[in-house]
């Protein structure tokens, strides 16, 4: 909530409400001793305005006919220095009640924490001030953090020295095994860590105070990278969760975690997950240490212990407040850039990017995972004396609760608290475990308070904030699951979590485009491109695939880097979809097999395609997911392309392709190949059924009298106009032969992007034009080697006109193969599986070039579908 328009007599329109409430503020005041209780009053001010203000505004605006200064903002003051608190609160007992509440905990906390450091001071100067008195106690700010267990939070000290210290409402005791543990490292790696110097107490304790200071020089940048990388490897195997911005400063050279609550966190999955599901949520990813992003309507944010970057617009739209210290003050919602944060590395006064010291991270990550493997029983010793510690357990995402409680102060349910009541039932989501800890969270909400329930790593108990012990609320005790990771860690798992980093480091927010990148560095020596090393080429990329998968009882899945709406990456389990998705990566390995005669390329395929059946169930039963799956290659009609052709590798039911077909949706928001109308049609088309036809029918006729601004072959005119003309041929109808040529005439492809998203390649197929692919024959080599924007989908528009270039190049990619490894179109060429963008691509293409496999680019259906479509 913003503060910072100022009214007609100077002062900030928080601190003019802050007027209107001065009877309550003064009266709390009176119960907290000089020099503090001026900033005491201040503090309170503001906690009582939030809760205050919604009401307050509303009653602003009733009062508008009254009020008879001659300004807007003079009016705006007016009211509130004439405001009859007594009538409001007749009208708002709610509101009453909650601004009391407010003021009786903020008196009693501020007791609490006086009379614990006035008992422990000679304590504190001892063990966190190393006996150095840091002098006279001059100011308290408290409210530094969430807010539990009737108003505690974590405050900060400030003596006259300057000097400053940390209180925390609740216990240590976790934070001291932790500095044990990281102590063990520190010896097993050589490499220094810095900890905050604790005093527990009872329930509560004091935490040196770490400040954010800069890097001297890069290699001090390094060295920060590397140490959060063993901390990241030892925050892993003790099951770590929720390390986000806020909870890591960086201080030189030094990542310094202040807020350790969170180890031994249960992990809660429905028996029947993903098996890439289970994987990412046991993965390193469930630290929070590394990106992690929350997407919405106004972009993408990274909230990570390497996030927290300045300048960056919420994802979603904020509660804020127009014309403000005006009488025309109103609640709107828009979106509010951070303040960014303390976590990062500075040199020369810029945040270091993580993902430039990812070769130091990655080594001190593996210095730290070898070091646990190697000793991995000095570690568990350390770990089984955390049995009995508090652990925080998280039912919900804090910013749930704190968006609760800024709605709930909503003027509409501060009349009655039944009302209130009724609010809260958005916490009602049918979910077993959390709808038992509803009524308690409903209690601490009303409270003020952030919802809190603890659990002991030695039981499935869990607790609330008022003390109550729910027993057996957890599938197992959170000691015994660290304990199966830490001996279950392996240097094919250390494989896996360093993919997994180097997947989320690049799903950092970006810009993405989709313009075919730079060329193959330096000499590649080609190889010749003969079907049989086509074949072992192939082999090894989808060995490379297998090798990564995830499998469960019944089915299989992988982790990939993928686009999400095309506008961010991100590190998930791949989807049911062609492009990107397990229908895909089916598709590759089920040609590979009907190629090779090896079973287990096409066993994976076959366990791959599993949730197939049940996930075609949900559509029938929902509709409204098909409408936000849409068509297109990306959405249904992708997976109806990719059932037609698996259909006839795996000996499919046919059943399951019909009712894909009889599931896609008529109308689409969009017109485009990628995710739209015209990839349905032509979907439909290599589908080939007669339900499929009569749908394309549909679809032709939506695109004949449809306009599209944009370019390129999978989301602009150029795709459109090749889906009406295939299907013009298919049906011989010359009206839409005239309608796909003004489309594809009109298409302006950058002639600098040479892929087949959006550049000459894209054109050259659209169009079966040999004038873009000339052009294409004449460039460089791409270092991409994708099917998307790289050098595979190149190689495609190559082979239709410059059959003899397509050969030069594949042979290039054969070479660079060999050289470097398979190079896929995401960020920093991370390996993933998918098909347009990943590995399974790679594969398909060189497959194309050696055998009569049917095109993925141009959906091109098999030689079964096209004699019965005939």
């Amino acid at each position: 909530m913003t503060s910072a328009a100022e009214t007609s007599t100077g002062e900030s329109w928080t601190a003019a409400f802050a007027h209107a409430l001065r009877p309550l503020i003064d009266a709390s005041r009176t119960e907290v001793a000089p020099p503090f209780d001026a900033a005491f009053a201040e503090q309170l001010g503001r906690r009582l305005v939030a809760i205050a203000a919604r009401t307050l505004v509303l009653e602003l605006h009733e009062a508008r006919d009254t009020l008879t200064s001659p300004t807007s903002a003079e009016r705006f003051t007016e009211f509130t220095r004439t405001l009859n608190l007594s009538s409001i609160f007749n009208r708002y007992p709610v509101l009453a009640r909650l601004l009391a509440q407010a003021c009786e905990q903020a008196v009693s906390t501020h007791h609490e924490l006086s009379s614990r450091f006035t008992r422990d001071r000679a304590k504190i100067v001892r063990t966190i001030f190393a006996n150095e008195d840091p002098g006279a106690l001059i100011s308290i700010e408290m409210g530094q953090g969430d807010a539990h267990q009737q108003g505690r939070t974590v405050a900060v000290l400030t003596f006259e020295s300057g000097r400053r210290l940390v209180y925390r409402p609740r216990p240590l005791g976790l934070h001291v095994r932790f500095t044990e543990q990281l102590a063990w490292l520190s010896t097993r790696t050589g490499i220094e860590f810095r900890t905050p110097r604790l005093l527990p107490r009872d329930g509560y304790g004091w935490i040196e105070h770490i400040g954010h200071e800069p890097c001297a020089d890069v290699a001090g940048v390094a060295d920060f990278y590397q140490r959060l990388g063993a901390l990241l490897a030892l925050l892993y195997a003790v099951d770590g969760t929720d390390m986000h911005y806020e909870n890591l400063i960086a201080c030189g050279d030094q990542p310094v975690l202040v807020d350790v609550e969170t180890l031994f966190h249960p992990t809660l999955t429905p028996p029947d997950a993903d098996p890439a599901t289970l994987a990412l949520v046991n993965s390193v990813h469930r630290t929070a240490l590394l990106p992690h992003v929350l997407m919405g309507d106004n972009g993408a944010v990274d909230v990570s212990g390497v996030g927290g970057d300045h300048g960056v617009l919420s994802p979603l739209n904020a509660v804020d407040w127009a014309d403000a210290g005006t009488d025309r003050m109103r609640l709107v919602r828009r979106p509010k850039k951070s303040p960014g944060a303390s976590n990062r590395p500075l040199l020369g006064g810029v945040p270091a990017e993580p993902a430039d010291y990812q070769d130091s991270l990655l080594a001190g990550f593996r210095a730290g995972y070898d070091a646990i493997v190697a000793h991995r029983n000095e570690l568990l010793q350390l770990v089984r004396k955390c049995v009995s510690e508090e652990v925080r357990f998280i039912a919900r995402a804090t910013r749930q609760y704190a968006r609760l409680l800024d709605e709930s102060t909503h003027p509409s349910v501060l009349a009655d608290a039944l009302d209130r009541d009724l609010a809260f039932g958005v916490l009602v989501v049918d979910d077993p475990l959390l709808d038992r800890l509803v009524p308690f969270e409903v209690s601490d909400l009303w409270r003020g308070d952030v919802p809190l329930f603890t659990c002991r790593p030695g039981s499935t108990d869990l607790w609330t904030a008022s003390g109550l012990r729910l027993p057996g609320m957890l599938p197992e005790p959170g000691l015994h699951a660290v304990t199966r990771k830490v001996l279950g860690m392996s240097e094919v798992d250390r494989h896996d979590q360093q993919w997994v980093i180097t997947a989320l480091l690049a799903s950092r927010p970006r810009p993405v485009s989709h313009h075919s990148g730079v060329a193959v560095p330096g000499h590649v020596a080609p190889v010749d491109p003969d079907p049989a090393r086509l074949l072992v080429a192939a082999c090894g990329i989808a060995d490379q695939i297998l090798a990564h998968a995830v499998t469960g009882e019944d089915r299989v899945n992988w982790l990939g880097l993928e686009l999400v709406d095309d506008r961010h990456w991100s590190v998930q389990p791949l989807g049911a979809g062609l492009s990107n998705g397990y229908t895909g990566v089916a598709l590759f390995l089920a040609e590979l097999g009907a190629l090779t005669g090896a079973a287990r390329y096409v066993d994976f395929a076959r366990d791959a395609l599993r949730p197939l059946p049940s996930l075609l169930e949900m559509f029938a039963e929902e509709p409204e997911l098909v409408t936000a799956v849409g068509g297109g290659i990306h959405g249904l009609g992708g997976i109806c392309h990719g059932l037609a052709r698996l259909t006839h590798l795996l000996d499919l039911d046919r059943e399951l392709l019909t009712q894909a077909v009889r599931l896609m949706p008529r109308d689409d928001s969009s017109l485009t190949v990628a995710d739209g109308v015209a990839g349905s049609l032509a979907a439909m088309l290599s589908v080939g059924t007669p339900e499929a036809l009569a749908l394309a029918d549909h679809y032709a006729s939506t695109l004949r009298g449809s306009l599209c601004s944009a370019n390129g072959f999978a989301r602009g005119r150029a795709g459109i106009g090749w889906a009406l003309r295939r299907y013009a041929a298919t049906v011989r109808d010359e009206l839409t032969d005239v309608a796909a040529r003004t489309f594809l005439d009109s298409d302006g492809a950058d002639p600098t992007d040479t892929g087949w998203c959006s550049g000459l390649a894209g054109v050259a197929l659209a169009r079966d034009d040999e004038r873009p692919a000339g052009v294409l024959a004449s460039g460089e080599p791409l270092r991409d080697m994708s099917l998307c924007h790289g050098e595979l989908g190149v190689v495609e528009a190559l082979a239709a006109h410059h059959p003899s270039a397509a050969t030069r190049r594949v042979a290039l990619v054969l070479g660079a193969l060999e050289e470097h490894g398979a190079r896929c179109a995401t960020p920093g060429g991370v390996p993933s599986p998918g098909l347009l963008t990943g590995l399974a691509g790679i594969g398909h293409g060189l497959l194309r070039h050696g055998f009569a496999i049917p095109s993925v680019l141009l959906l091109q259906a098999s030689s079964e579908t096209e004699e019965s479509t005939r």
